[in-house]
């Protein structure tokens, strides 16, 4: 890998800035390969040095990738005076990395949200031209039925001329009282599931996202946790770039607020 300064590198962490990182050097805390560090402008292979801030080996990342179990009341944003962002929910050394979410969920949406500063494949992912599946599991007033799937399945027209594509909604209970289903999209439009079911006058109660594409929402992790992606799904997102028909992410300029 290319080298790159020291104070850059561990500044990339979000435990120190590079100002610390310089009277870290000068206190003899840092060692390269088993040396004190000369200088935070010294170059270094960050895959392949060991280096050590106080006895603890630094864990490099290029970029970061986190899985958020996203709660309702959070807004799904980097800030916003209207109240609590998902970036609140992190840990210092997270937010100062810079990360922001890929796509967004409205405010009262729970479930899978990713956030990453990896700008250029996150951009990528953003791009209408890369269709995935998103699921997501709701709660709605009335009864759905075998009409409502058909008239999903079909593309749906609704009211105010929005036209959607066909859609998956697999119902799993029903009852006067109301029902609970799953519904597939292949696309991200304005708060798309909440009007679909509320077209066919089942209006979304409860509503959390559980999947995108071959991303699923880890079962361990509760409200307001997050985890890092895995090596292998970070290795799903990648393939993306070059298979715009297997995985749908969110379009441009962040208007899947489902």
């Amino acid at each position: 890998m290319e080298r790159q300064r020291l104070d850059k590198v561990i500044a990339s962490s979000g435990k120190f800035s590079r100002r610390e990182v310089k009277q870290l050097v000068r206190q003899g805390r840092i060692l390269v390969d088993g040396a004190p560090a000369c200088s935070g402008e010294e170059k270094v292979d960050p895959e392949a040095a060991e280096i050590l801030v106080d006895g603890e080996r630094l864990c490099y990342r290029r970029y970061t990738w986190v899985m958020l179990n996203k709660p309702a009341g959070v807004l799904s944003a980097t800030e916003d005076g209207r109240g609590k962002t998902v970036l609140d929910l992190l840990p210092e050394e997270l937010r100062r990395q810079s990360l922001f979410p890929v796509g967004r969920l409205d405010k009262d949406t729970e479930g899978l949200l990713l956030l990453t500063n990896e700008g250029r494949l996150a951009h990528d992912l953003l791009s209408p031209r890369h269709h995935v599946d998103k699921v997501y599991y709701a709660r709605t007033s009335g009864c759905l039925t075998e009409e409502d799937r058909r008239a999903f399945a079909g593309g749906m027209t609704l009211g105010d001329g929005l036209q959607c594509l066909p859609a998956g909604l697999e119902i799993l209970s029903a009852g006067t009282e109301g029902s609970e289903a799953l519904v597939t999209l292949r696309e991200g439009k304005f708060h798309q599931v909440k009007r679909m079911l509320a077209a066919r006058g089942k209006p979304v109660l409860y509503l959390k996202r559980l999947r995108m594409g071959n991303l699923t929402l880890d079962s361990a992790l509760g409200p307001g946790e997050y985890r890092y992606l895995t090596e292998e799904e970070r290795s799903i997102l990648q393939n993306l770039e070059n298979k715009t028909d297997e995985i749908q992410m969110l379009p441009k300029k962040g208007r899947d607020f489902c």
